[in-house]
């Protein structure tokens, strides 16, 4: 996700980078969030069973993947998991 990127980028477990200087790079890339939402939920299907709502919260979850609720929901939905 786009926070979950920033968070990494800008960690000192990770890159280091300052939030603003990895705010900057993740916005200048061209990512389709709806889509990476999409693509991480069917992740989650493939390896465990999740209710429609577990996945969303597991995709939107400060402590899971950190997707914005909509791109979550659309994940969840584009995955099957949500009729």
């Amino acid at each position: 996700s786009r926070n979950g990127l920033i968070e990494q980028l800008s960690s000192s477990a990770g890159d280091g980078y300052s939030v603003t200087d990895a705010t900057v790079a993740v916005d200048s890339l061209n990512v389709d969030w709806d889509k990476q939402a999409a693509r991480s939920a069917q992740q989650y299907l493939s390896i465990s069973g999740f209710s429609c709502k577990g996945l969303i919260q597991q995709l939107s979850s400060s402590a899971g993947d950190k997707y914005t609720r909509s791109q979550a929901s659309y994940g969840a939905k584009q995955a099957g998991a949500c009729d």
